[in-house]
């Protein structure tokens, strides 16, 4: 079963296709070993099948995932030929989960956190990057993005929110990428996987890394990883923020609960349920269509840039531009 849409703003077709679905179609069950299950029906002479496909759930073995994602930092890193890394430490979750798992990868003293503040900063994110870095002991920069903002945006008076907060996510990218040439450091990201699924970030700014352990977590997965891991719960417990103005939190930008979002992330895309599906399990059409095309519509920030290929320049090489 599928779905498609009208973007109205772009002139685009949101489409979405799901596992094979014929009528009549079941709900959920459990299998015989006990796994959630999604139940459809496959019709053929003379009778129909049955089959139940395992769902996808967002709970986890979060003992495992540390794991896993410790190892998978310190092979990364070493592959590439370095001992040591550096993320930008903002006070939030997510870059506070990256700091812990880095640390416990490489070892704090290779483990450099770098807080990049601007004049309108909630100072209470700055105490909390600083209280991270004391509680690992990792090396800790702080280093002022104000003035640089500050006099790009003097020259470009028109600037609204959404540009000025652009520009600062570069800026602290930028910075971190000359800090790993001065360390001899890899760039270890914080972008989650909701996050990164709705477009919700900055290309080349905070999207920008050279790995990135959590882009394979939803949200409310990396408030629980977190907890597991040791985050202290005041930075678990506070309003998810990309602190690019006062006041400014992710849901509300974005219009959407992380619980709520997360759940039909998990259905949509890790599922394969449609739209009829999703529907059934609670959401609003209108729900389910706004999600879709931030999906969309953001696409070009999930991938490489597209290289045009000359025909005749094509041949006999492994490169492939797209």
């Amino acid at each position: 079963m599928g779905f498609s849409s009208k973007a109205s703003n772009r002139g685009e077709e949101i489409q979405h296709r799901s596992i094979p679905s014929p009528k009549p179609v079941s709900s959920l069950t459990i299998d015989p070993g006990g796994r959630l299950c999604y139940v459809y029906h496959e019709f053929s002479f003379p009778g129909f099948y049955l089959h139940m496909v395992p769902m996808i759930s967002l709970r986890l073995d979060y003992k495992k995932v540390h794991r896993d994602l410790v190892r998978f930092i310190r092979g990364e890193v070493h592959k590439a030929g370095f001992e040591r890394a550096v993320l930008g430490l903002s006070g939030g979750v997510d870059s506070s989960l990256s700091a812990f798992l880095t640390a416990g990868a490489l070892g704090n003293g290779n483990v450099f956190g770098i807080n990049m503040p601007y004049r309108e900063s909630s100072t209470l994110g700055v105490q909390h990057a600083q209280q991270v870095a004391k509680q690992l002991n990792i090396q800790f920069l702080s280093i002022e993005i104000t003035p640089m903002i500050d006099m790009y945006v003097q020259s470009f008076p028109d600037a609204d929110p959404v540009r000025k907060g652009n520009k600062m996510a570069r800026e602290r990218m930028s910075i971190l990428y000359d800090q790993s040439a001065r360390f001899s450091a890899l760039v270890v990201g914080s972008s989650n996987k909701t996050e990164i699924l709705l477009g919700y970030g900055t290309i080349y700014g905070d999207m920008a890394c050279a790995i990135n352990p959590l882009g394979d977590l939803y949200k409310t997965q990396v408030w629980d990883l977190a907890r597991e891991v040791g985050v202290p719960e005041e930075i678990i417990e506070k309003a998810p923020t990309a602190d690019l103005w006062r006041g400014q939190t992710d849901e509300a930008e974005l219009g959407l609960s992380y619980h709520e979002v997360d759940r039909l992330l998990n259905l949509m895309i890790d599922n394969g349920l449609g739209l009829e599906d999703l529907v059934s399990e609670g959401f609003t059409e209108d729900f389910i269509r706004k999600v879709a095309i931030r999906i969309r519509s953001s696409e070009f920030k999930r991938r490489m840039p597209v290289v045009g290929k000359i025909p005749q320049q094509g041949k006999g090489g492994s490169f492939r531009g797209r």
